[in-house]
């Protein structure tokens, strides 16, 4: 699409929070156009086709708190099947690299560790999620390394307030065709503008003018959907300056974390839709997701600084570091048996900058600070502006509807 102009409202972003706010303006009589930077909708939510037969969420990939979760209940109209299999990460390790007894010793550990936390969160003052360990617990290094898989952080950059505010209700689906594909499919209907990267809001006339890759437009709104980093980073800037949102976004930092998947050529005896994990006593570790849907494959998952040091060691660092663990777990006859398929890096995604966001000790108010509408014209949306689902698609798209209201609610 060309950009049209003038438009009543501009949304900027194609993930699931512009997404979402589109298709709530729909039929609200406003012009709409979505500004997104790459050459696809999605954002972070994208699935990629390894294998005829095997779909690769390189985002997103299971419906958290999905009896909660407005994508199922968009799946089910798009006639989009759902899996409910359990995850794996509650289920026991495959082989005897995790001990029933030790898994059970961890379990205590970690559930010790949330209940001073929800303790912890009822105080006014915050701090830093880490001095809640206990010293001298040798489990502490595998709950930070819980913490890297579901903050993207360790748990000294983590709020307790934050960290207690996530809601989670324990039901966890997927998509085998993939998420990132019924949000793609979801947002098929909307007015995007594929890559066109907006550069400049300038809010200091009667209407806002918007300087973008493609051109400049004028609207007389605009929803922000894009990720924290941008916005800290100052890719996209604000005339009058915004010293308020940018703070917001660097308190809201995004976290790291990757996926890999593997070919598993010889599938006899592993388990669909097995977990590994071993009790190693260490953050910097992966953990692992066996024959996802049955297929003959293994998914990796790696969090926090050790996903970053992989990204910036390049291209096939994720998938030798997971090999070497699975053959440290399995035995070292495990690799001729597995080979690379594909692999993230989104701290290394220019549209992205991380994978989704965490507050910082002491910051848990930024979601709502960066969630504020500003003159009744700029309005955020985003996975960071959710007060309790932030991190998760849902909590994007839900974000991006409530933004669309505020938009018709001033209009």
């Amino acid at each position: 699409m060309s950009l049209p102009s003038p438009i009543d409202v501009a949304i900027i972003g194609a993930g699931a929070a512009g997404l979402g706010a589109a298709r709530a303006l729909e039929g609200s009589g406003l012009s709409v156009i979505v500004l997104e930077a790459r050459d696809r909708i999605g954002g972070r939510a994208f699935t990629k086709m390894v294998t005829p037969d095997i779909a690769f969420d390189v985002g997103c990939g299971w419906l958290h708190s999905a009896d909660e979760n407005s994508f199922v209940g968009i799946a089910k109209q798009l006639g989009i099947a759902i899996d409910k299999t359990h995850p794996p990460w509650g289920e026991a390790s495959f082989g005897d690299v995790f001990p029933k007894r030790e898994r059970a010793a961890f379990g205590k550990a970690i559930d010790k560790f949330y209940d001073r936390v929800w303790r912890a969160s009822k105080k006014k003052a915050d701090a830093p999620a880490a001095t809640l360990l206990e010293p001298d617990d040798p489990w502490n290094p595998m709950i930070d390394a819980v913490s890297t898989y579901v903050n993207g952080a360790e748990l000294d950059r983590v709020s307790i307030h934050d960290l207690e505010a996530y809601r989670d209700t324990g039901i966890n689906w997927r998509i085998r065709a993939g998420y990132g594909a019924l949000i793609a499919a979801y947002g098929a209907p909307c007015p995007v503008v594929l890559n066109c990267a907006v550069e400049l809001i300038d809010h200091s006339g009667l209407s806002l003018k918007l300087t973008t890759t493609q051109g400049t437009l004028t609207a007389g709104k605009v929803i922000i959907t894009v990720p924290t980093n941008l916005i800290a980073d100052e890719a996209i800037r604000f005339t009058p300056e915004l010293p308020a949102k940018v703070d917001a976004a660097r308190n809201l930092p995004l976290g790291v974390d990757d996926k890999v998947m593997l070919k598993l050529s010889d599938p006899n005896g592993f388990p669909a839709d097995g977990n590994l994990r071993a009790a190693t006593m260490r953050t910097a570790m992966g953990t692992y997701h066996l024959r996802p849907f049955g297929l003959d494959c293994i998914e990796g998952f790696f969090g926090g600084r050790f996903a970053r040091e992989l990204e910036d060691a390049g291209d096939g660092a994720f998938a030798a570091q997971a090999i070497d663990e699975i053959a440290e777990l399995l035995g070292n006859d495990i690799r001729r048996k597995l080979s690379p398929l594909a692999e993230s890096r989104w701290a290394n995604d220019p549209f992205a900058r991380g994978a989704y966001s965490h507050a910082l000790p002491g910051h848990a108010g930024a979601r709502a600070v960066l969630a504020a509408p500003v003159d009744g014209r700029l309005f955020f949306a985003g996975e960071a502006t959710s007060p309790h689902f932030f991190s998760t698609a849902h909590g994007a798209r839900d974000s991006g509807e409530r933004a669309a209201r505020e938009v018709v609610s001033r209009t």
